[in-house]
């Protein structure tokens, strides 16, 4: 009969530890999952010394040839080294999910005691009793701990995917820029040197020469900024990219942004957008995952009022002048001093928890109405200057030209009116470029703000799921 509470206590333990280990992939599972989800199947993050050598092949074959955005993306997810090292952080998160879903630790006591003659000799071995009952919860808090740090993982690799492809559009139309510009350039020289030759024979005034000088060097200038302007877009796509030496010199771009997409390929009317980034947003996500987690916490705290002052034990005591003694003791810690302070410490975090899910929740459906709203104003701009500003420029231009063989106007109007037309390509590569930042925006508002998919203080403790309404 005295071996029962052993028994009974070694079984529970039993019961109760189940199997927890680690995961083969190193719990990179969900993360990939999630950027194949949102950026395609050639989303992945190297985790091993073998993915390593992997990504660095694979890097290889990506700088032989000018960059796409979606190659940009899959470059910089394979060799961003700041990623890697949050990578590396899951394992260490993972092993305190291991060790939470593991048995504590037993404790052994030994003790030597003489009274007289009498020698007396106590061995106990004890169990906390409090953290075998509260195993179960510990294990689900760290499996939620583990989750949410893979959340944050996902969110910086989304993050950095989506300013790369921003700084690809960049640095590209940056590119396209000093092309043009280097164009400019040397029409406006031809001009100057037209100029001179014509002041020299007497058919220009000094002020017309002038003014093709000031064109002329206007557009040296301009080339001057173009160069600085794709100097550093250039130098921030290396950074996203995690190249230098030999690898950031063979970077190569494309040298125009690709083409505005036709109308009837886009979803310009997109009623559902709201519920959609609701559904799917990694900081709304987290922000429940934070609440849940709470609630968890506050459900183990009121437990962990009572049952965490326990200790249960084995104990044995031997003497050389009695019979050895055997039994089991239970230790009780009265809470005369607690008055409920963790519980209602508990209850606040969660009660904070759930307000900051809706407040999160409140955030992103605006933020996806105004990315929204700024990409079909860009998508509008592009198209006019496409379709209406471009043509009108170029016909206008046919015309003088032909107006200039007929002698009607001169050099000095003929030479004017392709400052303007320089003026709106210049113009018509800004509206492109704004296109496609924006599209970038609009992709990262469905997905969310990454930096924010984990808030300060859900690591802090623990977390009914709060109800948050998926829009309207």
């Amino acid at each position: 009969m005295t071996r029962a509470p052993a028994f009974g206590v070694a079984a529970a333990a039993l019961l109760l530890a189940g199997c927890a280990s680690f995961s083969p992939d190193g719990a990179m599972g969900p993360v990939q999952d999630t950027l194949r989800q949102h950026l395609g199947a050639q989303a992945t993050v190297p985790r091993t010394d073998d993915d390593q050598a992997a990504a660095q092949q694979r890097a290889a074959q990506l700088l032989a040839a000018p960059l796409s955005p979606e190659a940009a993306v899959e470059l910089a997810l394979l060799n961003q080294r700041g990623l890697q090292a949050a990578v590396q952080s899951l394992a260490a998160t993972e092993a305190e999910r291991v060790a939470a879903g593991r048995l504590p630790n037993p404790g052994f006591s030994f003790g030597r005691l003489r009274r007289g003659d009498e020698l007396e000799i106590e061995r106990g071995l004890h169990f906390s009793l409090g953290r075998l009952l509260t195993l179960p919860l510990a294990r689900e808090a760290a499996a939620q701990r583990l989750a949410q740090a893979q959340a944050q993982v996902a969110g910086q690799a989304l993050q950095l995917a989506f300013d790369t492809r921003k700084a690809w559009v960049q640095a590209v139309a940056a590119e396209e820029a000093v092309h043009y510009s280097g164009q400019v350039l040397q029409a406006a020289q031809a001009s100057a040197e037209l100029a001179r030759r014509m002041a020299q024979v007497g058919n220009f005034n000094k002020l017309q020469q002038a003014r093709e000088q000031a064109f002329q060097a206007d557009a040296a200038l301009a080339v001057a900024r173009a160069q600085q302007a794709r100097t550093v877009a250039r130098e921030r796509l290396l950074r996203l990219l995690g190249l230098w030496g030999e690898a950031a010199a063979k970077l190569q771009l494309p040298t125009r942004l690709p083409p505005l997409p036709a109308a009837d390929t886009l979803q310009l009317e997109r009623p559902g957008l709201e519920a959609d980034a609701i559904a799917q947003r990694l900081d709304v996500q987290a922000a429940l995952a934070d609440a849940r987690q709470r609630a968890s916490g506050f459900s183990q705290a009121r437990v962990d009022r009572f049952v965490s002052l326990l200790d249960v034990g084995v104990v044995r005591n031997s003497s050389n002048e009695a019979p050895t003694q055997r039994g089991w003791e239970l230790s009780l810690e009265l809470p005369l001093f607690d008055a409920g302070a963790g519980n209602v410490r508990a209850e606040a975090l969660y009660r904070q928890a759930v307000h900051r899910a809706a407040e999160t929740a409140v955030n992103a459906r605006s933020q996806v109405r105004e990315a929204y709203a700024a990409w079909r104003s860009a998508y509008d701009i592009a198209h006019h200057q496409r379709d209406q500003v471009l043509p009108l420029r170029a016909r206008i231009a046919e015309e003088n030209l032909l107006r200039y063989n007929g002698m009607l106007i001169g050099v000095f109007e003929l030479l004017a009116d392709a400052r303007a037309q320089i003026a709106g390509v210049n113009t018509a590569i800004e509206s492109l470029r704004d296109f496609w930042l924006a599209q970038a925006e609009l992709d990262q508002a469905l997905v969310g703000p990454p930096g924010s998919a984990l808030s300060p203080t859900a690591t802090a403790g623990s977390p009914a799921a709060p109800t948050v309404e998926a829009g309207h």
